[in-house]
């Protein structure tokens, strides 16, 4: 049997390990998950003869290598900063893996030992990145063989909550990880290019910088652009473009607000709160307020933001509890963000029955036969509850299905890859269809 090696089996594997567990027999797979805590692996394989579930403490090198050296190819969906690890393991065993996050310029450093040892290191196979990859590149690829010349390329992507759930003021729960979601923008200031002029967006102003989106039937968005968009001229050979922009998709209203938590400098992560297990929600909000001797949390608030309580933002605010003086996070040494992380995941956490909503949004122009023209082209996926959620369906199908077809060498270009070459996206995509992930596209000829 062929051995494939999971490490980590947290929200975004469902999907993953159903996959493979449903195709162990005929693909003649056995299916080892790896992870500290083996409540969720053990629940996603339930007795399946071909998977099993270990305990694993990624940071026990010694382990960790030897259960490496015992796979053909190792999954590694750990948090981003903890891939390299496995990869350096990889490369000592000669082992494939397969990731659904960004290329780091660690893991980019392995590209030359991985190719001069016939190794695959295929990342950036989830979602987002991922399957924007891949479905940009196709209808770029097509455009282009057709004698299209591509004009503009925006590309939008939200982990969002479906209408039939969508019971807060924010229209928005978690669907990933919290951690990045409060940290969102701050790895660097926004960079993209519009109509020919390069635009940069401080993190202090990202939130107020957005623009509207609909998607019919679904009703109003909004986005904010996302890191560094000009790295995709040459990732996507879009040098010629004058617009190239990719972005995060909210609901409408959602960015005014989160810009609150921004401007006081809620969502901060770069240093630890006096006494931070005993403040209340009530508390940690007035600790970035102006000292006042007799005017109550409330009305500095109001005060600093200059709305009213009759203000969507403050309608927002009041479903968070945070005006509660007899709830804690109890988190020693925390960080605001750490703080702000726990209040919002107590908010906004699925419940059982709940689904979520992946949203993807492709805007290309283009000219072709002397006319100009604009492709939308639009997936929208709706999870099952609050397990099988879309963006476990969105980040796991992908990274299933590129394993099996590493093993069968439908997928054979090696070193340090992404899914932007046709041979890699179109049987993906392919398959994709059959899961229900397929992107909707029209066109407008100007």
């Amino acid at each position: 049997m062929r051995q494939i090696l999971v490490i980590g089996s947290g929200k975004s594997t469902s999907y993953l390990l159903k996959y493979l567990c449903d195709h162990a027999f005929s693909e003649y797979l056995f299916i080892t998950i790896a992870d500290l805590h083996l409540e969720n692996a053990e629940n996603f394989i339930k007795n399946n003869a071909r998977a099993q579930a270990v305990k694993l403490d990624i940071f026990n090198a010694d382990s960790r290598f030897n259960l490496i050296n015992k796979a053909d190819i190792v999954i590694s969906m750990l948090p981003a900063h903890l891939h390299i690890d496995i990869a350096k393991d990889c490369l000592k065993a000669n082992k494939h893996m397969v990731t659904a996050s960004y290329v780091s310029p660690e893991m980019q450093a392995l590209d030359a030992e991985a190719c001069a040892k016939n190794l695959i290191f295929l990342n950036e196979i989830g979602v987002d990145p991922g399957l924007d990859h891949m479905s940009a590149m196709q209808i770029i690829d097509r455009l282009r063989e057709n004698g299209g010349e591509i004009c503009s390329f925006e590309s939008y992507t939200g982990g969002l909550i479906a209408p039939e759930s969508d019971n807060n003021p924010w229209h928005y729960k978690f669907t990933w990880n919290p951690r990045n979601v409060v940290l969102a923008g701050q790895h660097g200031t926004a960079k993209y290019l519009k109509e020919g002029s390069y635009k940069y967006i401080h993190y202090h102003q990202l939130f107020k910088r957005v623009e509207p989106l609909s998607i019919k039937p679904y009703g109003d968005f909004e986005v904010y652009a996302n890191r560094d968009s000009l790295q995709y001229k040459d990732l996507y050979q879009l040098n010629q473009v004058k617009t190239l922009l990719r972005g995060t998709i909210r609901r409408s209203g959602f960015c005014e607000a989160w810009h609150v938590f921004v401007s006081l400098g809620m969502t901060d992560n770069s240093y630890s709160m006096i006494g931070s297990e005993t403040l209340s929600h009530r508390d940690f909000l007035n600790a970035f307020l102006p000292y006042h001797p007799s005017k109550s949390v409330e009305s500095k608030l109001k005060d600093v933001l200059k709305i009213d309580a009759h203000h969507h933002i403050w309608k927002k605010l009041e479903s968070l509890n945070l005006f509660n003086n007899s709830s804690y996070c109890g988190i020693k040494n925390a960080t605001p963000a750490q703080m702000l992380e726990k209040i919002l995941t107590d908010a906004w956490s699925l419940t059982k029955t709940d689904k979520d909503m992946l949203v993807m949004c492709h805007k290309i122009g283009y000219k072709m036969n002397y006319k100009q023209h604009e492709l939308y082209s639009n997936l929208v996926v709706i999870g099952e509850d609050s397990t099988y959620t879309a963006m476990s369906k969105t980040v796991g199908l992908p990274v299933a299905i590129a394993t099996c077809a590493i093993l069968n060498k439908k997928i054979t270009q090696v070193g340090v890859q992404i899914p932007t070459a046709k041979t890699i996206y179109t049987p993906i995509l392919k398959e994709l269809q059959d899961f229900g992930i397929i992107f909707n596209e029209h066109i407008k000829i100007y």
